[in-house]
């Protein structure tokens, strides 16, 4: 058997976890104080993801970036393309909350989106 001590980022908490691991399999969870805590374990120790943030270059807005982020989670291994998917990339004003700036960032399916307004100078 494997464990593996995790700290639950699910929700403000910060429960300390273990997970008990058998042949790659989870069977048992402890020390999670609430249902995303035994979701959270049970998902970053066999399939991990994350949400990537980041910022790309605006021309003629009121502001020169917009903050940008992947609608859902991706694959851990895939944050740093996700990353180089924005190299180079540079919108036009105006730019809405959830507008797409990268489509399928990476193959991943997901797509790049604004997570603020930039409005035209």
């Amino acid at each position: 058997m494997e464990k593996r001590e995790l700290i639950c980022i699910g929700c403000p908490l910060g429960c300390p976890v273990t997970v008990t691991m058998e042949e790659g399999q989870v069977v048992k969870v402890e020390g999670n104080t609430c249902k995303r805590g035994d979701d959270y374990a049970r998902k970053e120790v066999t399939n991990p993801t994350r949400i990537v943030t980041s910022t790309v270059t605006v021309e003629g807005g009121k502001d020169v970036t917009v903050s940008v982020k992947t609608r859902s989670d991706v694959p851990k291994g895939k944050i740093f393309e996700c990353v180089k998917s924005l190299k180079g990339i540079v919108v036009k004003a105006p730019v809405h909350i959830g507008d797409v700036i990268v489509a399928n960032a990476a193959d991943t399916g997901v797509d790049m989106i604004a997570t603020s307004n930039v409005y035209e100078k």
